[in-house]
């Protein structure tokens, strides 16, 4: 046995004696290749690119409606014409998918102002129109929220007093921006109630600073982008319709 051990020992020492140890050094060197009009277009490449690039512009281009005035987020003081058309887009296009799911209509709808990237311009409505609107691939959801967290929404929008887009509730302010009403299908938010709002998920999420949407009582995924419901609602009407209302709006001398 110790003869064993002892050849063991000496066949780990023959082993390890034997290994080299070789060092590697690397040079790196840098360049740095402007990318402007100097470099050469490989036509091999543009050649192969462009049926692609003229069909997506095609695509992109083609009118779906008409919009007879420019529509943009300066429109109003706490409700603008193209913030009112994205969240009545939303509550149109969505609700259908919610009943069917789950036999529940949605009760509001709140997007935020900054989400609106682009203005609407006069003139012909196109896929790349709604896709200035909305560049981002925002999802609809909605989100099934007590009556408290109703009144914190609200007073998120007290706080802002900024012409977040909504649809379904009417919510009148005073002049330092003082919910004085608020109301959904001409009743007042009940606290004892839930209510179902569909917004997207990025401020479902807490962007923008919307707490009130964490946690809810039950979150519903409609499998719809906001932009394609965008692209969707241009393709099923002639002419856009959209105009600032009294849906969110700040009362004098109240």
């Amino acid at each position: 046995m110790k003869f064993y051990r002892l050849a063991y020992i000496l066949l780990c020492f023959f082993l390890i004696s034997s290994c080299k140890t070789e060092h590697y050094s690397a040079k790196i060197e840098e360049k740095r290749i402007a990318i402007d009009s100097d470099i050469q277009q490989d036509t091999s490449i543009t050649n192969f690119i462009q049926p692609y690039k003229e069909h997506i512009n095609s695509v992109l281009d083609s009118a779906l409606a008409y919009n007879p005035s420019n529509l943009s987020t300066s429109d109003g003081d706490l409700n603008t014409a193209i913030g009112n058309l994205m969240a009545d887009i939303v509550l149109e296009q969505a609700n259908p998918v919610f009943r069917q799911r789950t036999g529940h209509n949605i009760d509001a709808v709140l997007l935020n102002y900054g989400g609106i990237r682009s203005t609407l311009n006069k003139g012909k409505v196109t896929a790349r129109s709604a896709y200035a609107l909305m560049p981002f691939e925002n999802e609809i959801v909605v989100a099934q929220l007590t009556g408290a967290k109703m009144k914190e929404m609200l007073q998120y929008l007290e706080d802002a007093g900024t012409a977040h887009p909504v649809s379904g509730i009417k919510i009148k302010m005073n002049d330092n921006y003082k919910i004085v009403e608020a109301t959904i299908d001409g009743k007042p938010i009940d606290t004892s109630k839930t209510y179902f709002v569909a917004t997207s998920d990025y401020l479902q999420q807490g962007g923008d600073n919307m707490a009130f949407f964490n946690n809810p009582e039950k979150l519903y995924n409609v499998d719809y982008k906001l932009r394609n419901a965008i692209i969707d609602y241009f393709r099923k009407v002639d002419t856009i319709e959209a105009k600032v209302d009294n849906r969110f709006i700040r009362i004098k001398d109240l």
